[in-house]
């Protein structure tokens, strides 16, 4: 075998191209490892734990080719990784041929020619703007699905919007339901009365899934981004999302979940709701506040509807409990979901105190932009998380291990594929070590979530409909307590 390692100045390709394109050099014979990526700091380091030698020289805009291949076949996979790259930079067929119109060059002049509401934008952040400002000045409203943008930009864009009556769903907004339609990650639901305004896209979905579950869909989800409820842009989208819902008859509750936000926003935000006509209910992953499961009950029940036993699926092959000496004593939660880590972490602080941590116990977000520079999110690509999840299964300290799963529109076609053989060979190598998943997603996703709960659970995982049931279950299995 022999290493392959070119470094491309300049090369810019998006994450999801590039996933795909090592996949594809994967797949062939004689390739034992493949990975095309940008030259980011995580990217370099996943080279680094694969084997590769990558020159220190290499940059986040540069891009890394590094393959593992038997010694004859370095040739042909050269030609194919071209012919890969070559093919994604293709433009689209038909468009400017025998009289038919070129395709739009700027977001206006699309625009123009389509009767629509909403531009959904993703290219890389720093690019961002002008392409945002555009679809402001042509009368859309804009979801921003890129991060990494600065953040005098986004209140620039916020403040543009609100002179013009619009929204700006964004930036890093990765969930949002407008008439029916999902954009960006997005959970097949039923309509119904709940209308959704959502400063976390995971946080949303696995409200979207709970309420679905109870037979109780949602008008529209409103993603209005990350940084939305910090002081700096003090909830400039979330009050315009809040008005819009109110003004909205086929909404009769807005629930409304956010990553922990600032304390003086919170209150700005809690007056805004006080004054509205539609009850608001708040999701807030933060102490002395409702988890996304309560939140979906107290939603329930301020309608009328019954709240249902959420599913849980229980693991075929049972690990003895952490705290019996025959595993660890460390919980490790590796997440795809920025909100669902932060509710397991509030959980974790509320039972064992504010120095959980010195107890071993660590909760990763694979999906924080750090670890999404230059390549795909998690919920796409999992590669990073199943490294780390290799790794703390083969770590004596740890007893349980607590992953999500989120499905829908968007995602991984079928993350059980790679994650159940993952788990299966953690707790055949580990027999005390217990794996938690908390799975969001439907029956009408297109994964399949009972489908998915199966694989896992026969892997040896126990699954939960919720998050927080699943963090408090792998609390009780560390520390020893009833499963």
């Amino acid at each position: 075998m022999r290493d392959w390692v070119e470094v491309r100045r300049g090369g810019y390709r998006d994450s999801v191209t590039l996933m795909r394109v090592s996949r594809q050099l994967s797949e062939r014979p004689g390739v034992a490892a493949a990975m095309v990526a940008m030259g980011t700091e995580p990217n370099r380091g996943l080279l680094g734990r694969m084997g590769f030698d990558v020159p220190g020289e290499a940059g986040p805009d540069d891009l890394v080719v590094a393959v593992r291949v038997d010694d004859g076949g370095l040739g042909e996979v050269r030609d194919e990784l071209e012919r890969l790259l070559r093919e994604a930079s293709r433009p689209p067929a038909g468009g400017g041929v025998l009289g038919e119109p070129a395709p739009p060059r700027t977001t206006r002049s699309a625009a123009a020619r389509a009767d629509a509401t909403v531009a959904l934008l993703s290219v890389p952040g720093p690019h961002v703007f002008p392409e945002a400002m555009d679809a402001l000045d042509a009368g859309l409203n804009v979801m921003i699905f890129s991060d990494n943008v600065p953040l005098a930009q986004e209140i620039a864009l916020k403040e543009a919007a609100a002179r013009r009556g619009l929204i700006v769903m964004g930036p890093d907004c990765g969930t949002a339901v407008v008439g029916g339609a999902g954009l960006g990650f997005a959970n097949a639901v039923r309509p119904g009365p709940v209308g959704i305004v959502a400063a976390s896209g995971t946080g949303a979905q696995q409200l979207m899934c709970l309420l679905d579950a109870a037979g109780t869909g949602v008008s529209h989800v409103l993603g209005v981004g990350g940084r939305d409820l910090s002081p700096e842009v003090s909830g400039r989208s979330a009050l315009s999302a809040l008005a819009a819902l109110d003004a909205d008859p086929a909404t009769e509750l807005i629930v409304l979940v956010s990553k922990p936000p600032a304390p003086q926003v919170l209150d700005l935000i809690r007056e805004a709701a006080r004054r509205l006509d539609t009850p608001v209910v708040f999701a807030l992953p933060m102490p002395g506040e409702t988890d996304l499961t309560e939140a979906a009950e107290k939603a329930l029940t301020a309608l009328g509807r019954d709240v249902p036993r959420w599913r849980r699926w229980t693991a075929a092959r049972r690990a003895a409990p952490a705290g019996d000496g025959a595993g660890g004593r460390e919980l490790h939660g590796l997440f795809v979901g920025g909100t669902l880590r932060d509710e397991a972490e509030m959980i974790l602080r509320d039972a064992l105190g504010w120095d959980f941590e010195a107890r071993g116990h660590r909760l990763t977000d694979f999906g924080d932009d750090a670890c999404t520079r230059g390549r795909a999110h998690p919920m796409i690509d999992p590669a990073l998380r199943l490294e780390a999840l290799r790794a703390a299964a083969a770590d004596p300290g740890c007893g349980v291990l607590l992953l999500d799963v989120v499905l829908g529109h968007g995602a991984e076609p079928d993350p059980a594929a790679a994650l159940a053989p993952a788990v299966a060979g953690a707790v055949r190598d580990r027999p005390g070590l217990a794996v938690v998943v908390s799975l969001c997603g439907t029956p009408a996703d297109p994964q399949g979530r009972d489908r998915q709960a199966a694989a896992l659970c026969e892997a040896g995982a126990d699954v939960f409909a919720s998050n927080a049931h699943a963090a408090r279950h792998a609390l009780r299995l560390v520390e020893g307590g009833p499963a």
